[in-house]
């Protein structure tokens, strides 16, 4: 092993164990959010669909990929629809259609939970050095544009014809 990839296995083991000091002592933070929200386990699962398809979904869809009855189903959805995190309505290719969307309320709520970083809370950010604050910045770029990548090659990689 040269020294570059020395120091990178070097700094990547640092970065874990440092990210792993920060889960412990957000993990307080991040629970009361979490216990703020009235839904049900299953309820965020299917609200995480809705809020992933800007087609939304129907309810015999969502029905068949959570194995459930639709009875259970539409009164999931009904509990969602009644707190404000979904809604319902026509399909605009087919009127028979019923479709569930996410409201911009659940929305929020899932982004929330799922994306809520206190650790990258303002209050923090602004109390970094601004030499820190740089390169932290550099290393989200680098990490949101590896991920782009990753994304962009696997939608390509599904794409391809069998053949090619």
């Amino acid at each position: 092993m040269d020294d570059a990839a020395r120091e990178r296995a070097l700094l990547t083991r640092r970065i874990r164990s440092l990210f792993e000091e920060l889960e412990s002592s957000i993990l307080p933070p991040m629970w009361s959010s979490v216990l703020s929200v009235q839904l049900t386990i299953r309820q965020l699962k299917v609200l995480a669909v809705l809020v992933s398809s800007d087609a939304g979904a129907t309810g015999k869809g969502l029905a068949e990929a959570f194995g459930v009855s639709m009875a259970s189903m539409s009164g999931l959805l009904d509990r969602l629809v009644a707190q404000g995190m979904a809604e319902r309505g026509q399909d605009a290719a087919d009127g028979r259609v019923t479709r569930v969307h996410a409201t911009a309320q659940g929305r929020d709520v899932l982004r929330g939970l799922v994306f809520s970083r206190p650790e990258f809370g303002d209050d923090v950010l602004e109390q970094l050095p601004l030499a820190d604050l740089k390169a932290l910045a550099q290393g989200v770029a680098a990490i949101r544009d590896v991920l782009g990548e990753r994304a962009t090659s696997a939608a390509t990689a599904e794409h391809r014809s069998p053949g090619e």
